[in-house]
């Protein structure tokens, strides 16, 4: 467990306001789609639409985190520094944002029937590999928190763009809608 240079466990210190929020938009779409299941479409569309953005911003900003933290001396206050910005980044933000994009876009996906179309299965396969990253991402948090990181500052940069390429593929199914 890391430990900020105050002396108290990062766990602690992630806030719980997001992670609120979070479940209290959760619950807001359950009663949506039970209570008014006719207008609930546009309503639980826009919440994904709002949890992509949010989960994306997370994946792109976190392994630019890791490249800062690769110059950062292990058990320095830069170092500590951002473990705490890692954490908090990941469980207020991309860890709930990620969990309302699986569960809206699942709901809207049945709702719509889009599961029966090609772009679709395309797209799905591009966020399952996206949740992949995200795993390892989380993994990655771990391994920083317990200055056991092994990869290279270029590595980061690189798996930088792996999130990027992910979008575009998701966006273009979506939008375009080959085939």
């Amino acid at each position: 467990m890391a430990i900020d240079p105050s002396g108290e466990s990062i766990s602690r210190k992630v806030p719980l306001l997001p992670r609120l929020i979070a479940a209290a938009v959760a619950l807001a779409v359950i009663v949506l789609v039970v209570v008014y299941p006719d207008g609930a479409y546009l309503w639980v569309k826009a919440i994904h639409v709002i949890a992509v953005i949010s989960w994306m911003a997370g994946m792109l900003y976190l392994p630019r985190l890791f490249v800062y933290h690769c110059a950062a001396e292990p058990g320095s206050v830069q170092s500590e520094t951002f473990k705490v910005m890692e954490q908090r980044l990941l469980k207020a933000i991309v860890n709930p944002a990620m969990g309302l994009t699986w569960v809206a876009g699942l709901w809207l996906a049945w709702q719509s029937e889009a599961y029966l179309d090609g772009w679709f299965h395309v797209k799905f396969l591009a966020v399952i590999l996206l949740s992949g990253v995200h795993g390892y991402f989380s993994k990655s948090v771990r391994l920083f928190a317990e200055d056991r990181n092994q990869k290279p500052v270029r590595f980061w940069r690189m798996m930088n763009e792996v999130p990027t390429v992910l979008m575009v593929i998701i966006v273009l199914m979506v939008i375009i809608r080959p085939f």
